[in-house]
């Protein structure tokens, strides 16, 4: 019985040592490129960045203005399109986006800020619509217009949900973001692709590795946004 342990203790010690000599050799591999990563990552960042803001300055008005009272006949219409447009993949909306604006960054910047739209606009409609109707009358009681209303009452009580939908859409964004270096819009894509091509594992792993990080670390940051933005008696984190 110990002659068992013993074999099954050095044969796991062996493969141990096997699999951090193996991982020393990628980081090796994948630290060569790390010019590339940097300059790739900011390339493809700054689309996100871009993107996602464009998105947010009109996905919110969207939705708040299809939760307004009245609207729902638009509302149903426009998040069936965006739905319908979300069902589209990616590459395309790359491809439609090319014939239209040409090789480069644009069209790679367009895609992204239409991938990004559904979360962040229904996110901003339900949480609108989410807030108890006793609160809106009490305002509405004590002589509030609609535009306190909404400033004071309705987006601070949506906030967390709105927010929400900011971080799923912008994770989703760095996730997409490789697929710009297909019509010339540069990124991490670079590296994915051309590894995939030269079947060059390290270079693989170094545009997909960053690519996850990035997507985490834009999570994560979101979510921090998320727990200070919004308002302590509202927020459930808080």
């Amino acid at each position: 019985m110990n002659a068992r342990c013993a074999r099954i203790v050095a044969g796991a010690s062996i493969a141990l040592f096997s699999a951090s000599a193996r991982a020393d050799n990628w980081f090796a591999s994948i630290a060569q490129y790390r010019a590339d990563i940097v300059y790739q990552a900011g390339q493809q960042m700054l689309m996100v960045l871009i993107a996602g803001v464009a998105a947010i300055l009109v996905a919110v008005p969207v939705g708040i203005w299809l939760s307004r009272p009245g609207n729902g006949r638009a509302a149903h219409f426009v998040m069936f399109t965006l739905n319908a447009g979300q069902a589209v993949p990616k590459l395309a909306i790359l491809a439609l986006a090319m014939s239209v604006l040409g090789i480069g960054a644009k069209p790679a910047i367009l895609a992204l800020w239409l991938a990004t739209l559904l979360p962040i606009a229904m996110n901003t409609y339900e949480g609108i619509r989410a807030v108890p109707p006793a609160m809106i009358e009490a305002a509405n009681g004590i002589g509030m217009t609609q535009w306190q209303i909404l400033r004071k009452v309705e987006l601070p009580n949506a906030m967390f949900v709105i927010l929400a939908g900011v971080r799923t859409a912008l994770a989703i964004t760095v996730g997409t973001a490789p697929l710009a270096f297909l019509v010339g819009g540069g990124g991490l894509g670079e590296l994915i692709f051309t590894g995939i091509d030269l079947n060059d594992f390290s270079m693989l792993l170094a545009g997909a590795i960053p690519t996850a990080l990035l997507a985490v670390a834009t999570d994560l940051f979101i979510a921090q946004l998320q727990h200070w933005l919004v308002p302590r008696g509202v927020s459930p984190q808080r």
